[in-house]
């Protein structure tokens, strides 16, 4: 019965011991595949972990990038001890937050070296139960566990300190520049000062200058009043002259209509003897009618240019032209000098104004004030500037229009002809030219006076509108009532081959329609005349 009995035990422990090693060969077997697993996932964590590292200095140092421009450009705004004051706190606050980094750190450091230590008294020195494995590698996983997690904190740890020393020494080298800038700012502040007191100066001298011109615009101002005040006494007497020349024209109409009715009652009884003397007087009436109206139209052309009747007073006039053309020159010139002298100054009051805003942030909240005067100096000086290139254009429209006066009267003087020594050939497109055309005009002016100097002017002023009237009346005859001219006695004809061919198709006309046609011709004369004074004011 025992026999029997004890096989069966011997068989069993037999049996378990078989399922024990089986079992110990399957738990050394799950161990090491678990430790190459963890053997995996280290590698693979450190790794990472590099990864990790290198992605966090690269967004580090952008962000640090960023909050050093940041900080620069607040640093813009502040005065140099605000800025010192600002970098020593914020210096101080990276010293307290490094130094607790430290702690923190080798607080974790500690913590990891018992950690390890423990980890070591719980690796397993051998095999055990099939639950003692269990709990060790669960044991191990957790340690693992929570030494990557510490790992991960010391490096965080690790670079946060790294990050703070360098912002650190970055504030000690703004510190450092800005000490080293601020034992310049005394002697650029002196020299600001300096030119500061010199720009005053000069705003002094150009309000002087202002205060010059201004008088010279209100004596400007009242002399062309008293122009203007000449000018229309002189129309008033004009007027007063047309008006006596016109009753003048009436009375010789009506002598023309005595000698008409006389002419048409001695019509009818020619003979020899008077035609040969109308014959005689026709010529010597032809002469004297080419001189007559060579003066009248000269005097009548210089009478329309100048708007004056005194030969002396014409000849002062251009006198008085020149001496203002000569005195407009050179205060053009005086301006363009004074005008690129303005510019100059505006450039470098530009100029200084550029370097007081970028040469140091420390002296802005100082000389704030001291800028804003010398924005007003400069917004002065450019209204300065703006006045004197209106004064300047005012000049160039003057000499323009003495240009243009000068041109009519050579227009009107053209006739006349000097000797070839003292015409100059000048471009017209030069300063020159006005003065050579006024020279020439002068010269014109002065011959013509020589030629009537010394002649009864009233009266030639009378022959010469009778003459006139006698012209115009001569040129509605009919074609039947001609005279003829001999080839010496011929002179220019004063009418265009337009009236020549009217004169050839004219038939007889009645007195009615000669009285009309005369007043029509003298009014058209005198609105020619007011036309053109007008265009010469313009």
């Amino acid at each position: 019965m025992s026999s029997s009995v004890k096989p069966s035990l011997e068989d069993q422990i037999t049996e378990m011991k078989r399922k024990i090693q089986l079992l110990e060969r399957d738990r050394a077997a799950i161990y090491e595949s678990s430790q190459a697993t963890i053997q995996k996932n280290r590698d693979t964590i450190h790794q990472l972990r590099q990864e990790n590292m290198r992605l966090y200095r690269e967004q580090a140092e952008a962000n640090a990038g960023n909050d050093r421009g940041l900080e620069k450009d607040a640093y813009l705004n502040m005065s140099g001890k605000a800025s010192l004051t600002m970098l020593e706190q914020s210096v101080m606050s990276k010293k307290k937050r490094l130094n607790a980094l430290k702690h923190t750190n080798q607080t974790q450091k500690r913590r990891l070296e018992e950690l390890k230590i423990e980890y070591q008294r719980l690796k397993p020195e051998g095999s055990g139960g099939a639950q003692s494995a269990d709990a060790r590698i669960l044991k191990r996983e957790e340690d693992a566990m929570k030494l990557r997690v510490l790992e991960n904190r010391l490096e965080k740890t690790q670079f946060k300190c790294e990050e703070a020393e360098n912002i650190t020494i970055n504030y000690e080298k703004v510190k450092s520049h800005l000490q080293e800038e601020s034992l310049t700012y005394e002697s650029q502040l002196d020299s600001f000062e300096a030119e500061i007191l010199e720009a005053r100066q000069e705003h002094q001298n150009m309000q002087a200058t202002y205060n010059n011109a201004k008088l010279s615009k209100e004596t400007a101002k009242a002399e062309l009043q008293q122009l203007e005040e000449q000018l229309y006494k002189e129309r008033k007497e004009r007027e007063h002259i047309i008006a006596i020349h016109r009753r003048e024209v009436e009375e010789c109409k009506d002598q023309a209509e005595k000698v008409d009715r006389r002419a048409q009652r001695t019509a009818m009884q020619p003979d020899e003897l008077s035609s040969e003397a109308q014959r005689s007087t026709s010529r010597m009436a032809g002469e004297e009618e080419t001189a007559i109206y060579t003066f009248e139209e000269a005097f009548r052309r210089i009478m329309e240019a100048t708007g004056v009747t005194d030969i002396q007073e014409i000849v002062e006039r251009f006198t008085s032209q020149k001496d203002r053309h000569q005195h407009l020159e050179k205060l053009r010139g005086e301006n363009e000098k004074e005008l690129e002298q303005l510019k100059e100054q505006k450039e470098l009051l530009s100029q200084q104004l550029q370097d007081m805003k970028y040469s140091g942030e420390a002296k802005l909240s100082r000389d704030r004030q001291t800028l804003e005067e010398s924005e007003q100096q400069l917004q002065a000086q450019q209204q300065r500037c703006d006045a004197a290139k209106e004064r300047h254009d005012w000049l160039i429209k003057a000499l323009s229009t003495v240009r243009a006066g000068l041109e009519h009267l050579a227009d009107k003087l053209q006739h006349i002809t000097l000797s070839e020594d003292t015409a100059a050939e000048v471009s017209p497109d030069s300063d020159e030219y006005v003065l050579e055309l006024m020279t020439q005009c002068e010269l014109k002016l002065q011959t013509l006076h020589e030629k009537v100097q010394g002649k009864d002017l009233t009266a030639l002023m009378k022959e010469m509108e009778e003459e006139e009237f006698f012209v115009r009346i001569e040129g509605k005859l009919p074609a039947s009532n001609t005279r003829v001219m001999l080839p010496e006695d011929q002179r220019p004809d004063t009418l265009t081959d337009e009236e020549e061919s009217k004169e050839d198709r004219a038939d007889f006309i009645s007195r009615e329609a000669l009285k009309r046609q005369s007043q029509l011709i003298i009014d058209s004369k005198s609105k020619k005349k007011q036309s053109k004074k007008k265009t010469s004011k313009i």
